[in-house]
């Protein structure tokens, strides 16, 4: 998707995210526990209200996007020293190997045309050991209100890519070589699996 589509939606994205707080809530008290004294990349930040709230828990955050504007927006506000906003596209990382113990990525990989690439790039800068937290939107027409806000994101130019099942999803982790750990299904307008998981072919030290 264009990144000045992105850009564009950004002074208003948290805003229409609010209305999925019982989400966030749950991932606010999740990942901390996950992350707790690591090293952490976040990818397709947005406005970076993920990151804010569970950074403290990290040893250090980086949490990037590929749209400026809405790098411009995470940095709007107070957030913990220990993070950091920067421009990165997903497909092509600035990392070197092996750079981080956790990356995050929130609902962003059915929205990419080549998830399988930001996949690979991730499993290039995780350290041996490291997890993968990708909660994703499943599920997009499934339910008249999943179907109706899908069809409104859609006029705003905001498009699917891929649009799997909770199933599907998990599968299609798993076919990119990932070990899904954890996982739970939280209801929303678009329901969202929340997975952790770790590389199926481990890396040597």
């Amino acid at each position: 998707m264009d990144q000045r589509v992105w850009s564009f939606y950004a002074p208003v994205y948290e805003k229409a995210m609010r209305a999925d707080r019982k989400l966030y809530e749950f991932m606010y008290r999740r990942i901390p526990q996950v992350i707790e004294g690591q090293e952490v990349l976040e990818i397709a930040t947005g406005p970076g209200l993920l990151a804010k709230h569970v950074a403290d828990a990290a040893k250090r955050m980086v949490a990037t996007d590929y749209a400026e504007g809405m790098i411009r927006e995470a940095k709007k506000g107070t957030f913990p020293d220990n993070l950091t906003f920067e421009v990165a596209d997903a497909a092509a990382l600035p990392y070197a190997d092996n750079s981080f113990d956790a990356v995050l990525i929130a609902n962003a990989l059915h929205v990419m045309p080549d998830p399988e690439a930001a996949l690979r790039e991730i499993r290039r800068v995780l350290r041996p050991g490291g997890i993968l937290i990708a909660p994703n939107f499943v599920g997009h027409k499934k339910g008249a209100v999943s179907r109706v806000w899908s069809g409104i994101l859609q006029l705003a130019g905001i498009s699917f890519a891929h649009q799997w099942s909770e199933e599907g999803y998990l599968d299609f982790l798993r076919r990119n070589g990932w070990q899904v750990q954890y996982h739970k299904l939280l209801p929303a307008r678009i329901a969202l699996a929340y997975v952790e998981c770790t590389d199926k072919v481990p890396k040597s030290r």
